[in-house]
Order: C-alpha cells, then sequence, then structure tokens
C-alpha cells in the first residue's frame, strides 16, 4: 500500500509540474558542490587551505569582538566573513535611510524637478543622464551607500533606462565616496604632497566624468545592439 502511495506521489508530482522536476547533469553537480558546501569537508584537507574558501563555515564567518569599551561601536573589531559584513551592513543603514528620507522630503517640494531642468543641460551631453540623477551622483560624493541607494530607487521607479543605471553606476564606482573617502583617509599623506591639497581631489573628479564618457562610448558601440530597445 505504502509503495503504491509514494507511486501515486510520484506521478501526481510529475503531472502538475513535469519540467520543473527534470534533473539533468548540471542538476546532479549543482547537487555535489552544495553538499560539499555545507558539508564541511572542505576544511578537512590541512595541505589544501585554499578549499576552506568554499566552506559555508568558513564564508558565514565570525562577529568582532569590542575590545576597547568606549571607543569601539557594536560592529566591533575582527569580524569575518558574512557575519562580520552583516554587522558593517547594519552601520550603513542609517545613512542609506536618513539620505532616502531626505531625498523623498526634498522630492515633495520639487527638488528633482528643479534639478532635472538645471542639470540637464551639463549632463546630457557629457554623459548622456538626465538631471534628475544629479541629486544621487552628488550623494555619491559624501556617500557609496546613499548614492547607491538612491540610483536604484531612481530605477525601480523607471525613471532611468538600464542604460543609463550603468553609466551612473561607472561614475560613482570610479573614486566612490570622493570627498568623504579623500579627506578622512587620504589625510595620511597629505602632509607628502608636493602639490596644493586640492589639485588630486580636483583630477579624480575630472577622472569620474573621463570613465563615464568611455563608458557610454563603449556602450554606444560595442555594446549597442543590447541597448537598442532603449530610449
Amino acid at each position: 500500500m505504502k509503495e503504491e502511495k509514494d507511486a501515486k506521489q510520484q506521478e501526481t508530482i510529475q503531472e502538475l509540474n513535469p519540467e520543473q522536476w527534470k534533473a539533468g547533469p548540471k542538476a546532479f553537480i549543482a547537487l555535489i558542490v552544495a553538499v560539499l558546501f555545507f558539508s564541511g569537508l572542505m576544511v578537512k584537507f590541512p595541505d589544501m587551505k585554499w578549499l576552506a574558501a568554499f566552506d559555508f563555515t568558513t564564508l558565514v564567518g565570525n562577529f568582532g569582538v569590542i575590545k576597547n569599551v568606549g571607543k569601539d561601536t557594536f560592529v566591533g573589531s575582527g569580524g569575518l566573513g558574512a557575519r562580520g559584513g552583516f554587522m558593517f551592513a547594519l552601520s550603513l543603514v542609517p545613512s542609506v535611510m536618513f539620505a532616502i528620507g531626505c531625498i523623498e522630503v526634498l522630492d515633495h517640494y520639487g527638488a528633482i524637478r528643479a534639478a532635472q531642468r538645471l542639470l540637464t543641460p551639463l549632463l546630457k551631453p557629457l554623459l548622456g543622464l538626465p538631471g534628475l540623477t544629479g541629486l544621487a551622483l552628488i550623494t555619491d560624493l559624501q556617500s557609496t551607500d546613499a548614492g547607491a541607494a538612491l540610483t536604484k530607487e531612481l530605477y525601480d521607479n523607471k525613471l532611468i533606462s538600464k542604460k543609463e543605471l550603468t553609466v551612473m553606476g561607472s561614475w560613482q564606482y570610479s573614486g566612490a565616496g570622493l570627498i568623504n573617502n579623500y579627506f578622512m583617509i587620504g589625510s595620511a599623506v597629505f602632509s607628502y604632497l608636493t602639490v596644493p591639497l586640492l589639485l588630486p581631489l580636483i583630477l579624480m573628479f575630472v577622472f569620474k566624468f573621463i570613465g563615464a564618457i568611455y563608458v557610454r562610448i563603449i556602450l554606444n558601440t560595442v555594446y549597442k545592439e543590447d541597448f537598442k530597445n532603449e530610449q
């Protein structure tokens, strides 16, 4: 009776969605990878420690610890893998949420429309971007995370195309968080500069545009067919 019931259930499943239950070679390879990934076997080879990089436990990592009470933040120090990354990601949430909230308020009062009118004459010929992307680009100068969040919001709301999203990403990725990182991290070598302090900053800012223009040219030539259905 049990065998007949199991056979009947199997037939019912295959009838409901026959394509879903087909298992080709790729499916079995994926199963083997899954078993190795979750089994912990990848850390059992002392002579091949690099295999640990493909182990679930290794990638999950560890939380950091608060060593200096009163100085360390809740992120701690020494965090590894996904857990350490998760704690770091939590530290980014306030700035991203705050930036998005501010933009929503400013948009209510017409800031996006003003940016569209004022910045389109500059951004359109240079990068092929509408002026409404200006706030996201400006935000990126201070916060890469907030700039990325605002860019995603523009794309999700269908205010920019995939092509424009790619150009924006190239502009943001080059010298991300430019002003913030330059004065916080770069300050360690300011005493060794033989040129005015603002000159490297200006050069990096100019090269953000050069990089984005280069990407735009590539998209309009080499990958033109990929975006032929976009306006």
